[in-house]
Formats: C-alpha cells, structure tokens, sequence
C-alpha cells in the first residue's frame, strides 16, 4: 500500500475517533494535503469532515496546502519515527515538505491538525 493509498483511509480513521472529532468541532476551513504527487481536499465544518476528495481538481481553491514527499509521509507514519520525521513542522524544517496559504485556521488549531495527519500512523 502506497502512502496516497494509506491517507484515503482517513476519513474512517477520523469516524473512529470520537475524541479528535470532538477537539476539531471548531474547525471551519478547506485545505488541500499532497501526498507525494497527490492532492488531497479536506473540507471541515461543523465539527466534521465534511468533504474529502482524492486527486487534481480544476480551479479548486483551499486556505492553506500542506505537501510532503512519498518518504516524508511513510516515515512520519512510522510507528515511533525518528527525530526529524516525528512533527509536521519538523518536515518542514527538513525540506520535506511545505506549507502554502493562509496559515491561520492551521496554527490556530494546530494540535488538531496535527494529529488528524497522524492518524495514517495506526492503520497498517
């Protein structure tokens, strides 16, 4: 299973996931998830993921992107990665990946978003 492949489960994971449903109820933002070299549009509003599409869409607009490469994303889901691979903000520092936009509602509810792009990690 490809890393793209393993974050398509995420909307199940998050069903899963009462308490991370109920920490992200504030949460009312569309944003965008690159997964190596496929995107991800994640739309969040009344405390739910409200959409969740896979793949390029023409004239799609988010608030704010996060990409990472295949590697970023495989070791971050490692299940006790390495230093450096651990926190998104770490894959960032790395080069690995980037964050583009409005950064606001990220940083604002950073925790949340943080562990929701964390979930992949127990789905193996």
């Amino acid at each position: 299973m490809n890393a793209a492949d393993r974050f398509a489960a995420l909307p199940g994971l998050l069903a899963a996931d009462a308490d991370l449903r109920r920490r992200g109820r504030w949460v009312e933002t569309d944003c965008r998830v690159d997964i190596g070299d496929e995107p991800f549009w994640l739309s969040f509003g009344g405390g739910a993921l409200k959409g969740f599409e896979r793949g390029p869409r023409l004239m799609r607009s988010a608030i704010f992107t996060y990409r990472a490469t295949d590697e970023a994303w495989t070791r971050f889901w490692e299940p006790v990665p390495e230093p450096g691979w651990h926190d998104l903000l770490a894959l960032t520092k790395r080069g690995a990946a980037s964050l583009d936009g409005d950064l606001r509602p990220l940083l604002q509810n950073l925790q949340f978003f943080k562990d929701l792009l964390a979930l992949p990690r127990n789905a193996l």
